[in-house]
Formats: structure tokens, sequence, C-alpha cells
């Protein structure tokens, strides 16, 4: 190389000082290989938007054969912990004093409805403070009662009188699992913090230790500089991502239906992403403490709530919406859920690896030019 590149030899000098220092710091193996493994068991067995066992009051009036079946599939369901209630005023007692989550009602003369292939109602009644578990709920009773119905009628026996039938199907997610759903967002999220907060904090720690004027007065080139910055963060996320991945498709069952290999590049492209913002917000700042503030505020948070990980953004205010489109975490979100879930849909992964790779070229862009001004004058 002429001396106006890349020097292999200033290059390869500068990598084995960074791993040195990383080596030297554990902080920086906490958080690049043990901190993934720790989230994921948190989140993966922490975290699920399926509510189970969930308690309800039940309440059974008709002592007819038909009511005492659909009373017992309650109690075989996973979904519910069934508590019997002797009257409607002392489970809607219950509901209010947050002992359970809800009150089903068979009423008198249910059994009689059936038995003549009537309508036959059975009340339910919810607590609505959180209204996504009070829907799920619905859905779960729902559910219920529709099988206690096909069963009856596969039986032979007296049904209620015949609705439309919904013959449902649930693509991508058979098993309806919300971790299929959790785990490859949580990818991004773990991603996101190795890349973003550990080099947000590389370059301020050399101005608080003293040692970037020593660096900057070695014949260390600005992309040189750069690359000794990014190649050992890359390789520290790389192995946390792989840690992961591995994680969720053999701990938690999770399918991989996309390319493996097209998951490794995309993921590579999203981690240059966030180090480049990382190290974007490094050059800006010479204080730790301020670095790792701006990358949790500018990284962490928008990855947890802009990213669409846990909520719908096509149900956030349109303002909320643009914003969301400045976040990397975003875009990866879509990438792995789609890879894990779906496979290789190139209509959702290039355009999102498109915006990807812009985003890294700017970061990694904006970087290297604060990197190139040099010591500021005293």
């Amino acid at each position: 190389m002429g001396d106006r590149g890349i020097s292999r030899m200033r290059l390869s000098g500068f990598l084995r000082k960074e791993v040195r220092q990383i080596l030297r710091d554990p902080s920086s193996i906490l958080l690049g290989i043990v901190m993934p493994v720790v989230l994921l068991f948190l989140f993966g067995y922490g975290v699920s938007l399926d509510p189970q066992a969930v308690p309800v009051a039940l309440v059974v009036e008709d002592r007819g054969p038909p009511a005492r079946d659909l009373a017992a599939r309650f109690a075989l369901s996973r979904y519910f912990t069934p508590v019997p209630a002797p009257t409607m005023a002392q489970a809607e007692a219950w509901v209010r004093k947050g002992r359970i989550d809800g009150v089903v009602r068979i009423r008198w003369g249910f059994s009689a409805e059936v038995l003549a292939e009537r309508r036959a109602t059975v009340q339910l009644v919810l607590n609505g403070v959180d209204a996504n578990r009070a829907r799920l709920i619905q859905n779960y009773v729902r559910g219920v009662v529709a099988t206690w119905e096909e069963m009856r009628r596969v039986q032979g026996r007296e049904s209620p009188r015949a609705r439309v039938a919904v013959d449902h199907r649930i693509w991508f997610n058979d098993a309806g699992d919300s971790r299929h759903f959790l785990v490859p967002g949580l990818l991004t999220l773990i991603m996101t913090l190795i890349g973003t907060l550990l080099t947000a904090l590389v370059i301020a720690r050399e101005w608080e230790r003293g040692t970037m004027e020593a660096i900057l007065a070695t014949p260390l080139r600005t992309d040189e500089l750069l690359l000794g910055k990014v190649i050992p963060y890359f390789g520290l996320g790389m192995t946390g991502m792989a840690l992961s991945v591995v994680l969720g498709v053999t701990l938690f069952d999770v399918p991989l239906r996309g390319s493996l290999l097209l998951l490794v590049a995309l993921s590579a492209l999203f981690l240059l992403a966030a180090l480049g913002l990382g190290l974007m917000i490094s050059a800006f700042t010479r204080v730790q403490f301020v670095a790792a503030q701006i990358s949790v505020v500018a990284g962490f948070l928008p990855a947890f709530f802009l990213s669409g990980l846990l909520f719908d953004l096509q149900s956030t205010p349109p303002f909320i919406r643009a914003v969301s489109h400045l976040v990397p975490a975003r875009y990866f979100v879509t990438i792995s859920q789609t890879l894990f879930l779906a496979g290789n849909v190139w209509d959702v992964l290039l355009p999102s690896a498109g915006t990807l790779a812009v985003m890294a070229v700017v970061f990694l862009g904006l970087a290297r030019r604060r990197l190139a001004k040099r010591v500021p004058p005293p």
C-alpha cells in the first residue's frame, strides 16, 4: 500500500492494541458475549404475550349434563384456572378485588336450550383494565366454547343452533406462540446494545484516559483508526449474535425458515449501522458517562419502543411512525422476523437491507469526518 492508503502494518498494530484492551477490560466481553445470553434467557422465559392459567370464576347455575360438560372444558383448558363461584355477586366481588380476570356464567336453562338445539348463551364478564389481555381472554373463551360445540356435533349429541363456522389458519406461526415472534426481535435489541453501547464508549474512553492524543500523534490515518475501532467490536457483536441464534433455535424452538447465510449477511449489515451510530456518538463526546446516556436514548430506547418489537407501529400517531423510520432497529426487526418465520421474502428483505446499508454508510461517514478533525486547539 502507498503512504496515502491504508497500511497493513499500522492497521494490524492498532488492531492488536484494541484486542488487548478488550481482553484487559472484562466489561466489554461481558457486554458482548455474556449479556446476549442473559437477555435471551430473561426475555425468552420472562416475557410472553400469551396469558396462560388465567384465573376466572365459573358460575354454573344450570346443573344439566351439557352445562356440566361445558364447565369441565374450562377446567381442562391450559389457558384457564377456573374458580367455582356460588353466585354471580360473589364472582363480581372477586373481579373488583383483582383476584380473578373474568367471570364465565352458565345461566339457568342453558341445558334445555342445548337439548332443544336452540341458541344457548354463555355470559362472559372481563376485567378490562388491560384491554389487550381482556381481548385475548375473550378469544380463549370463544375457543373453548367452539371446541365444546364441535365435539358434541362429532359425537352426534345435541348442540346449540348451528352458526357460521370459521375455518381459520395462522400463517408463519402455526403454534401461535408469542416467543416465535419475540425471540427474533430480541436479536435486534441485543445487537443494538452490543453495537451502539460498546462503541459509544471506546473513543470517549481514550479521551478520558488521555491516550487519544498519543494515538493521534502516531502516523495512524483516520481510516485505520476507524477500522481499528470497528473490526474488534464487529467480531464481538457477531459472536453474541451467533450465540443468540443458536439458543433461540435450540432452546426456544424458533423455526429458521430462511437462509442462514442471508441472516448472517443482513445481521452484519445491521451491526455495521449500530457500530456506526455508536462510533458517531463517541466521536462527538469526550466523557464516557455522557456517551453512555446518549447511546441509551438514541439506540436502546428507540430500538425497544419504535422498532415494532413490542408495539404495533401502524397503531401509533403519524409523527411517531415517521420518526420510527430513522431507527435502524425497525428494519432489522422486520428482517429477522421475516427470515425466521416466513423465509426469504425478497420483497420485504431488500428494502430493509438497502435502508440499513445507507444508514451504515451515513453513520460511519459522520464518525470518520469527526475523527478526521484530529485534536482541537486547547
